[in-house]
Formats: C-alpha cells, sequence, structure tokens
C-alpha cells in the first residue's frame, strides 16, 4: 500500500523497464518445473490443480497457520525469482538501457536488495497504506496489519535506503521520480 507500483508506473513513462517480482514469481510458480517440484514436496499435491495450476489460496492458507510452510515456500520462490530477475535485467542492459528497477513487495526480508546497486524505498503513513490495501484487496483492517507484522517496519526499511520516495498524497510523486531519475541516469553513465 506505500505505492511502489504507482511509481514504477511513473519510472516507466520515462522508459525505464520495471521487473515486476510479484507477477514473475505467480508465473514462475506455474511454469518453472523445479519450483513447482519443490512447492509440491512441501505442500504435496494439492498446491497446484487438477489442470496443474499453482492454487495460490490453497498454499495461502497453509502458510497463514505455519511460519515453517511461509519460511519454506519463500526458501524456494525468491531465489527462483531472484535467478530470473538478473537474466531479465541483463536482457534489457542489452538492450540499452541504463538501468532497470525491480518492485518487490518483501525484497529487505528475502535479502535480494543486497543484489541491487540502489535501493529505493516507497513509504506512506501506516494508515494510508492500510486504506489503501483494505480498498485494492477487499480485505479487512485486521488482515492487512497481520500483513505489516510479518514485514519489517518502515523505519527499518528506510535506513538501508539509498533513496526514499514519500507518497503521502501531499509531495509530488512525478517530481521525485523526475529528480531520482535524473541521479540514476548520472549513476548509470558512469
Amino acid at each position: 500500500g506505500s505505492g511502489k507500483s504507482t511509481v514504477c508506473r511513473i519510472f516507466e513513462s520515462l522508459s525505464v523497464p520495471a521487473y515486476d517480482a510479484d507477477y514473475w514469481a505467480k508465473w514462475l510458480l506455474n511454469h518453472d518445473p523445479e519450483l513447482k517440484s519443490g512447492v509440491k514436496k512441501v505442500f504435496g499435491s494439492a498446491a497446484y490443480t487438477s489442470e496443474d495450476v499453482y492454487d495460490r489460496a490453497f498454499v495461502a492458507k497453509a502458510v497463514f497457520q505455519d511460519k515453517e510452510k511461509l519460511a519454506a515456500l519463500n526458501a524456494l520462490a525468491h531465489p527462483a525469482v531472484e535467478i530470473h530477475c538478473r537474466a531479465w535485467h541483463k536482457a534489457e542492459t542489452e538492450k540499452g538501457n541504463l538501468y532497470t528497477l525491480k518492485e518487490a513487495a518483501l525484497m529487505i526480508e528475502s535479502g535480494s536488495y543486497k543484489h541491487l546497486d540502489f535501493l529505493i524505498v516507497v513509504t506512506a503513513p501506516e494508515a494510508m497504506r492500510i486504506q489503501r490495501v483494505m480498498e485494492r484487496d477487499g480485505v479487512s483492517k485486521e488482515a492487512v496489519e497481520a500483513r505489516i507484522r510479518n514485514q519489517l517496519p518502515e523505519s527499518d526499511k528506510m535506513q538501508l535506503a539509498d533513496a526514499i520516495i514519500i507518497n503521502d498524497g501531499q509531495h509530488s510523486l512525478v517530481k521525485q521520480v523526475w529528480n531520482l531519475h535524473q541521479k540514476l541516469l548520472k549513476l548509470a553513465e558512469k
């Protein structure tokens, strides 16, 4: 609910490619044979429908009740996404793009931020984030708060950031992205 996707769309309007880790994780869970095999070992064959489509609701219910299964799922999915992202970044660089973005909700928690040259954290007040997620996902305040409790505190993320974009409705996102884009272009040219 901080606005990462919105910020990425602004960067994309400036011709900066953005890797959507959530989208690609879902795709990989349905198309990567090694990942699918690992998920089936952890969750059983019920993790996939009879058409061999990932059953997100089944797995979500299982990990909600068992932190060890959540850790096992993350241990399978995060490395697969990281490998895919690196290949995507290499292909985008070969096309002549000076830099790319990676959009991911748990980038710091998973440790994948360590593979980046520059970390941007998009932040918004907690009440605003909760409201946005409730409206976007049609979930209760309690459900959003439970998600937040499974993430690092915003203040910890901001301490690791190379840049912070404030998405509170008071600061211009376009201006912040434009200024950061100019800085990143200069860094990429070095």
